[in-house]
Order: C-alpha cells, then sequence, then structure tokens
C-alpha cells in the first residue's frame, strides 16, 4: 500500500500534533489535570475514543510519506504521541484512562472486516486486502472527547468513501452501522459496567460516511495503529465527539433505517446519535463550552480553549444538517 500524505484545507499542520514528549508523560498530569478540571463535572462512565496499535502490521507501509506544505495551519500544537497511545477510552478493556495495558489482549491478527446489508457489492476485507486497494495518507485532526478534553492527533488511513463507493450501496441505504470486536474471554473490561449493549456499535448517515473528513484509520504517529487506539481498523469523524469513532471495527453494514448504537442505547439523553460537536448545547451534566487540551507541565494544569463549532470543520460538514 502506498502511503501519500496529501493535507488538504481542513488539515492541521504536522506542527500543530502534540509532542511525543508530553504524550507520554500520562501519570504526571493525570493526578492534577483530572482532579482538578473534572471534579466540578464529576464525570461518569462517558464514552470517547481517542484512539491507535499496529494495524497493517508492517512498519515499512508508514515509511517515506509524502508531505504537502500547501495547507493551512491551525495554532494548536500535535498531541505528543506517549499521550495519545497511553490516554485512552477502551470501554471493553477496563473503565480507566491507563486501558492501554489491559487493551495488548486484543487479537488483531489475521484480522477480517465484514461488509454487507443494502451493497451491490458485499464483501470481506482482510487487512492486506485493504491496504492494496485504498492507498494511505496522513491527516492531522482535531479530536474532541465528549468529556471535554481535546487533542490534535496524526492519523493514517484512507478516506471512508473509497470503501462506499468500493462496495455500491444500493438506493435503498440511507445508514451505517459500524460494529466493534467483543468476546467476553478476552474483552474483559466490558463487564465491569454491567448489562450493556455489547458488542459495540456507532452509526452514521450514508452522506455522513461520504463526507471527505469521514476517515478510516489503520495507523498514528507515521505507524501501525496501537491495540488501545482501535487497531487494526477505527472510525476517524473529526467533527463529531469521540464516542462516534467505532474502534476495533469487525462489521460494516448498510441499511435502510437509524441503527441503535451504543451510548445512544444507553442514555440517548446524553450520547445523541448526531453527537456533533457544538459548544452552545451543554451535556446534561457539563458545559461543552470549553475544551481542555490534554498536555503535561510544572504545574499540572491544561490550557482551556473555547470548543469550536462542529470541532472547526463546520465548512466542510455543516451542509450536512441545515
Amino acid at each position: 500500500m502506498t502511503l501519500i500524505k496529501i493535507p488538504p484545507a481542513w488539515q492541521l499542520s504536522e506542527n500543530q500534533v502534540t509532542p511525543e514528549s508530553i504524550f507520554l508523560n500520562r501519570r504526571k498530569f493525570l493526578g492534577g489535570a483530572i482532579a482538578a478540571s473534572l471534579a466540578a463535572v464529576t464525570l461518569p462512565l462517558t464514552a470517547c475514543n481517542n484512539d491507535a496499535t499496529p494495524t497493517l502490521n508492517s512498519q515499512a507501509a508508514y515509511k517515506n510519506l509524502l508531505r504537502n506544505p500547501n495547507f493551512p495551519e491551525i495554532e494548536r500544537p500535535i498531541t505528543p504521541e506517549n499521550l495519545t497511545s497511553t490516554y485512552n477510552n477502551f470501554y471493553e478493556f477496563g473503565t480507566g484512562k491507563s486501558v492501554w495495558q489491559e487493551a495488548q489482549a486484543l487479537p488483531t491478527e489475521n484480522w477480517k472486516v465484514e461488509i454487507t446489508g443494502l451493497v451491490k457489492n458485499p464483501r470481506t476485507y482482510d487487512m492486506d486486502q485493504l491496504a492494496k486497494k485504498f492507498p494511505l495518507e496522513e491527516r492531522i485532526y482535531r479530536f474532541r472527547c465528549v468529556e471535554a478534553w481535546a487533542m490534535v492527533v496524526p492519523w493514517v488511513g484512507f478516506p471512508m468513501r473509497l470503501l462506499v463507493q468500493d462496495v455500491e450501496p444500493t438506493s435503498a441505504a440511507k445508514f451505517v452501522r459500524f460494529t466493534s470486536f467483543y468476546d467476553p474471554k478476552v474483552t474483559k473490561g466490558g463487564s465491569l459496567l454491567g448489562d450493556r449493549p455489547w458488542p459495540y456499535t456507532e452509526g452514521l448517515r450514508l452522506e455522513e460516511m461520504m463526507n471527505e473528513l469521514a476517515f478510516f484509520a489503520t495507523g498514528i504517529h507515521g505507524k501501525p495503529l496501537p491495540k488501545q487506539n482501535g487497531a487494526p481498523l477505527r472510525m476517524v469523524i473529526p467533527w463529531k465527539y469521540g464516542f462516534k469513532g467505532a474502534k476495533s471495527i469487525v462489521k460494516i453494514e448498510f441499511l435502510d433505517t437509524q441503527p441503535a448504537t451504543f451510548w445512544n442505547t444507553i442514555s440517548s439523553n446524553e450520547y445523541d446519535f448526531e453527537a456533533n460537536v457544538n459548544p452552545t448545547k451543554p451535556h446534561p451534566r457539563w458545559s461543552q463550552a470549553q475544551e481542555r487540551i490534554v498536555s503535561t507541565g510544572a504545574s499540572l494544569l491544561w490550557e482551556t480553549r473555547p470548543t469550536l463549532p462542529f470541532n472547526g470543520y463546520g465548512e466542510y460538514v455543516a451542509k450536512l444538517y441545515s
């Protein structure tokens, strides 16, 4: 698979990715940042997937990236790799942010993704087939969790629309459901949440999946996707809250009706199906007007910034909701 980095106007510059040194120092910032900024809102189990361990398993697939210098920059650094890969939600493996250790139990060998439902060309891809069919590129996106923390992440993968074009949905297809890997013998964290609608599922309208920003990630920081980030294949929908990004996808179904999804089923008033980033629409238990940028520092305090409508991507997606 050829890895081509072609950043269009909506991408952030590499200069804005969070530094790796900051990313790795998770324990340092957890005590001060989480206690100080989350205590006021008392966040419960919430649904975020910031994320990425090995995906197209060869590191060689991520070498020699071509970079396009002609895209606008946003004044925010890229989040360091040590943070993007150790500060995660992945409830199948546990309820804490340090779940990356437990997530190493995820079996990613011989991974297959079934495409079914209202399509002319149902398929089952393995990761090598995806690599050959869909050229990889790097995209630097803002990542916004519903818990009101944020990162800037350099994802590697391919546009969702390429897969849609390959399977050719029928005219009856209006929605798409994405199903994550789940095996109670492996994903033991699921039992900690009690009776939940496992496996994890998420959904989009077909026109959302066809939007130029919608992305399947197979890597991060120029490397194969880590398991805790949703290896080997995850959704990245940068204008929506992070819980809309299903990890470790095993099945994609094209449907004629809106599917039930994991967090929306559990609490529809807190996690709506659309879930676009909206600073004027508070979560029932906290404001979404501000976001805390995940980082480290001597003060152990996170920088706070105003939340942008559609996470700053309104130019590309607002028309979907007019």
